[in-house]
């Protein structure tokens, strides 16, 4: 009798530890895995083609996953990801020391990794015929010493320069202002829309207008959101930052990226401050990827990861 009280009374305990060991253990680390969830994710609002399409492929292909994008610009996503409202964001910007820094003081070890090179591109009404600028010139106009057109070409029949962005607190300014050396502010001239999308609309209807969007809304012709941008604006070419005076002209194409002659480059990445192989996790991965850097290859970016071998075809 008292052997089958010890049974009784060990097998209770278990039951017992069993319970409290499951209420214990986060729900996170029980329900979600690198390819089943639900969570929130933060994206500059220049990445939100290429986010659009990741996202189609990945849950497609996990059915159990779940992934709601957010768009806005850099210095707003970056908030939500301090304050832990979103746990992957994707940018243009890495971290500073001080960010990092904050985040492992609450124990977070944030994981940066690099999915795609990205550029600047300057677009101009269909009007304009000055499609071609030097890099100095785009110089001298972020500087306030170039603000009218025929400043650039004596012949132009249109004024004052009009430079818009896509939002005051985006991640093309701060691209600009670094590029530039600039510490203060922006010439009175250039203005803030909300989104780029925006910016080439504004640019559309205002022939004196210069505007600065990330390449990836212009970059995929077959893409009816891309087409149609295109057909709306035309992309300047700019001269190479080591050879600013030069005769040479290259556009935000992926063969000028790839051999760094456009001047106008930076890098994408995603930024993860998971504690554990969750959902997020599994999207980085997955962008990462073979099919994450064939997509951004198809996009007419250039994936990070993914070897590229560029052939040129010589002129006869």
């Amino acid at each position: 009798m008292n052997h089958l009280k010890l049974i009784i009374s060990i097998s209770l305990f278990g039951v017992i530890a069993l319970f409290f060991s499951c209420k214990m253990t986060p729900k996170k680390f029980t329900d979600e895995t690198p390819t089943r969830g639900n969570i929130k994710i933060a994206v500059d609002e220049s990445y939100q083609l290429l986010a659009d399409t990741e996202l189609y492929t990945f849950l497609s292909l996990y059915k159990d996953a779940q992934v709601a994008p957010v768009y806005l610009s850099g210095d707003s996503i970056l908030k939500l990801f301090l304050d832990d409202s979103v746990r992957v964001i994707i940018t243009s910007s890495k971290l500073t020391d001080n960010e990092v820094a904050y985040l492992r003081g609450k124990s977070i070890i944030p994981r940066t990794t690099k999915i795609a090179y990205d550029a600047l591109a300057f677009i101009v009404n269909k009007s304009n015929t000055d499609s071609l600028i030097r890099y100095n010139t785009l110089k001298d106009i972020f500087t306030g010493k170039t603000s009218k057109w025929e400043q650039i070409n004596p012949q132009s029949k249109l004024n004052d320069i009009k430079v818009v962005f896509d939002n005051a607190g985006s991640n093309n300014v701060k691209t600009i202002m670094n590029k530039f050396g600039i510490t203060g502010s922006l010439p009175n001239y250039c203005f803030s829309a909300t989104k780029n999308s925006e910016v080439i609309s504004f640019v559309e209807s205002h022939p004196e207008a210069l505007g600065i969007i990330s390449v990836n809304w212009i970059s995929d012709p077959r893409d009816s959101i891309s087409h149609s941008f295109l057909s709306k604006i035309n992309v300047v070419s700019v001269t190479s930052e080591y050879d600013s005076d030069g005769s040479e002209f290259y556009s935000p194409h992926p063969a000028y990226i790839a051999n760094q002659s456009y001047p106008f480059i930076r890098e994408v990445y995603t930024i993860n401050r998971e504690s554990f192989a969750g959902l997020g996790t599994g999207f980085t991965s997955f962008v990462a990827g073979d099919a994450g850097q064939r997509i951004i290859l198809k996009m007419g970016m250039l994936p990070a990861t993914m070897p590229i071998r560029l052939v040129e075809v010589k002129k006869n």
